[in-house]
């Protein structure tokens, strides 16, 4: 994963409202949510939703698919692990290190 990639990530969960979705959407497992059911538990204007939802798309971390009249939202889990891995593996990096304590 690139640095770019995960800054506009982190910065779209960032936003409370979006990392609000995109919990939702992590819970709602592989089946996903319609929009009308998250607008309905967020109390949310349709217009509201959909700029979060645009956003969270936009970074990858959740994918949308129309089954019929219905729009389905459902977290994007390669990318949410692609993320996770990232921050994981720069954990600590530069402290785990052994350290030159500067003495011969």
């Amino acid at each position: 994963m690139e640095l770019e990639t995960a800054s506009s990530q982190l910065e779209a969960l960032g936003n409370p409202v979006r990392l609000r979705i995109y919990r939702m959407l992590v819970r709602a497992g592989g089946e996903g949510m319609p929009v009308g059911g998250l607008q309905e538990r967020l109390s949310m204007p349709a217009s509201t939703l959909s700029h979060h939802c645009k956003k969270l798309l936009e970074t990858g971390l959740i994918t949308r698919e129309r089954q019929g009249t219905t729009l389905i939202c459902r977290a994007h889990y390669p990318a949410m692990h692609a993320l996770i891995g990232y921050l994981v593996d720069e954990c600590c990096v530069e402290s785990c290190q052994p350290q030159s304590s500067g003495e011969n």
